[in-house]
């Protein structure tokens, strides 16, 4: 598996640390975010390609709500929806919002790695279409390109 970054959202501080340094072990450059709230704003400085978000949360904002403003802020990020309760409506709910998958807690490690993996190679592949439809787009209509990029500026 190539090196991608991930964010762990979860209000467990113990559960939380021990996922972000299990993950970071195994060369997953893991950043950890106690609220839904502490996430978005780590999104806005920080590119995620696979976020792993706790559904129940207290406070303000629970993970479907998180789940909602992460993929304005980073759509193409893959979300792992993590719930400590079967609640089939919730998941489906999150899988209707742009959710890669969902994981019922207790987590097993080997598990999540894997869904994690699945996640990172979707992101991947998409932005690989991306990178050459661009090209494609360069070689056919290079002026157009090149003003798109002045007018990003």
């Amino acid at each position: 598996m190539d090196a991608f970054r991930a964010l762990v959202v979860d209000d467990e501080e113990d559960f939380l640390e021990t996922l972000v340094k299990r993950m970071n072990k195994r060369s997953i450059d893991t950043t950890g975010a106690k609220s839904g709230e502490e996430a978005l704003e780590l999104m806005k400085q920080k590119l995620f390609d696979v976020v792993i978000l706790d559904v129940k949360m207290p406070g303000g904002m629970d993970g479907i709500e998180a789940l909602r403003e992460m993929k304005k802020i980073q759509p193409l990020a893959e979300v792992l929806l993590l719930t400590g309760h079967a609640s089939v409506e919730t998941s489906i709910e999150g899988m209707k919002l742009g959710a890669f998958d969902y994981i019922l807690k207790p987590v097993k490690l080997e598990e999540l790695l894997t869904k994690l993996a699945e996640a990172f190679e979707k992101k991947d592949t998409h932005d690989q279409k991306i990178r050459s439809a661009r090209i494609k787009e360069l070689i056919r209509f290079p002026a157009r390109v090149l003003d798109q990029e002045k007018d990003d500026k």
